[in-house]
């Protein structure tokens, strides 16, 4: 395959595997080879195994952050922080790209950003829907309420009062109560059900003091 020949293919499209180019490659080790030319010279991005997405000159179309992780491992969603300042939950801006998978932990720095994974059971993985970010690009991301569950889940201490309030969580009256105790109470998790009972107590606390 012939440089001039991946960017006609590509060219539209954010981030692409091996296999989407497989069909038309005479030699697949071949064209693996050649992939891996192209990221040795810096005309292609790997940030992981057969993923690719054009370098920073060739690009039409860049590349959302939450898109690339969910295409770096597919069994998995945006969630905790990130899916917080997402929704505007939180002030701080979140550079790492967090994400929930029930595959095996990980954290990946590429030179499109840092990326980790959380691992989570299967029954636990839920709570999340898909979002459109134009140009052809989607991606899964938790909805508020589970991603501050997946926060306090996976975060020792996370249920306590002084954790809660240190987050700063802003835009409160966005937040769907009934949908986060209800997740809390599914969850049959104590920890949960106490960090949802103080979450309630924020929001009660916020929207008191804008009457």
């Amino acid at each position: 395959m012939k440089w001039h020949e991946l960017l006609q293919m590509v060219a539209d499209v954010p981030v692409f595997r091996t296999g989407f180019l497989a069909a038309g490659a005479e030699s697949l080790p071949a064209l693996r080879l050649q992939l891996s030319r192209w990221v040795k010279a810096g005309k292609l991005v790997q940030p992981a195994k057969g993923l690719y997405t054009l370098a920073e000159p060739y690009r039409k179309i860049s590349i959302h952050p939450f898109v690339l992780a969910n295409a770096m491992k597919k069994a998995s969603y945006v969630s905790l922080q990130s899916a917080l300042a997402h929704f505007g939950m939180i002030p701080e801006h979140v550079p790492t790209v967090t994400s929930v998978t029930t595959q095996r932990p990980q954290r990946v720095e590429t030179p499109l950003g840092v990326f980790v994974f959380r691992c989570i059971k299967t029954s636990w993985f839920h709570g999340y829907r898909q979002v459109d970010f134009g140009n052809r690009q989607q991606a899964f991301i938790a909805t508020p309420e589970k991603a501050l569950l997946d926060l306090v889940h996976l975060t020792a201490g996370a249920d306590s009062l002084d954790f809660l309030s240190e987050l700063r969580l802003q835009n409160l009256d966005t937040l769907d109560m009934d949908a986060l105790i209800t997740l809390a109470e599914a969850a049959q998790s104590p920890k949960l059900c106490r960090a949802a009972r103080r979450i309630a107590g924020l929001v009660a606390e916020e929207t008191g003091e804008r009457r």
